[in-house]
């Protein structure tokens, strides 16, 4: 498969954010993915014009565990279905007083914690190694920054998210530990999702909806699902008024990004051509054919 030109937008629905509304001729597709199962059927429509691929990253009625999502099908299946930018709304847990529940932050550091997930789409055959110093496009936060200020929704630009494993929540002791980190919000979900979107040269960046102060915070009750999901109908509200904010400007952001990340694959093939794993090569063809099939690779 050569590499097309796909400018469609990709976004992530995260806890509470099943379904997204105000978009034209939307229709819940089945995609298949060469990594398995996505989490559920892309809901494709368009706004203004533009076209918008929706993915709730648990499926639908919340059924799948942060451990048990299928992260390598979930980005594969979206830039088969023509995405190069990508969204994600992810719930998570305060772990800075300025932090409020209510807030988004617009990170743009994580700290990987998971350890029970598969991180890359690469692997013995065909190794690949993409940079994750800078792990979300900055061009791509910039529009999210700009449509939430036009909407009067405050967000902080900048932050690390703390990505545990879960599904249980954290120990008193480790949420100490992850503001002693410097860490700002915690949550279980976008990694290895911003890796793998790195690694299929996807624009990415993360919007962090803030349900509670994690445990560390005293003064404020430990954390409930219950008392979380009070809060995730005010976020999601919010979040969808920003989507319909964000979606005209970032569509109209031409790729290649300044960012870069439509490059990320240019230098991090380091498998030679007549080494690799015809088997694997194959099922690559989707994230990296753009480098696969280049003249000279």
């Amino acid at each position: 498969m050569a590499h097309q030109t796909q400018n469609a937008i990709g976004i992530i629905g995260g806890t509470g954010l099943y379904d997204i509304d105000g978009f034209e001729n939307a229709q819940w597709v089945t995609v298949e993915s060469a990594f398995g199962e996505p989490s559920d059927q892309l809901l494709i429509g368009d706004f203004e014009g533009h076209r918008v691929v929706f993915l709730p990253r648990h499926g639908r009625g919340h059924r799948i565990s942060p451990t048990g999502i299928n992260y390598r099908a979930n980005i594969e299946a979206l830039k088969r279905a023509g995405v190069d930018r990508v969204v994600s709304f992810s719930a998570v847990g305060s772990l800075k007083e300025k932090h409020k529940p209510g807030d988004f932050v617009l990170v743009d550091q994580f700290v990987d914690r998971t350890f029970a997930r598969e991180k890359s789409f690469f692997g013995t055959g065909f190794v690949a190694h993409v940079s994750m110093a800078d792990p979300v496009c900055s061009s791509t936060q910039k529009v999210i920054a700009d449509a939430a200020r036009s909407i009067g929704q405050d967000c902080a630009v900048g932050g690390t998210y703390m990505v545990m494993e879960g599904p249980q929540f954290s120990s008193r002791a480790e949420s100490q530990l992850y503001r002693r980190l410097d860490c700002d919000v915690i949550g279980m979900t976008n990694m290895p999702e911003a890796k793998l979107a790195r690694e299929a040269e996807l624009a990415y960046a993360t919007v962090a909806m803030v349900t509670d102060y994690d445990c560390w915070h005293d003064e404020h009750d430990d954390v409930s699902t219950a008392s979380i999901l009070e809060v995730l109908k005010s976020n999601n509200t919010h979040a969808k008024d920003l989507i319909r904010a964000l979606v005209p400007q970032l569509a109209n952001l031409e790729a290649p990004f300044e960012s870069g990340v439509h490059r990320s694959l240019q230098h991090a093939i380091a498998t030679a051509p007549d080494h690799r794993d015809p088997e694997l090569t194959a099922k690559l063809q989707v994230v990296a054919g753009r480098v696969i099939n280049a003249a000279g690779w």
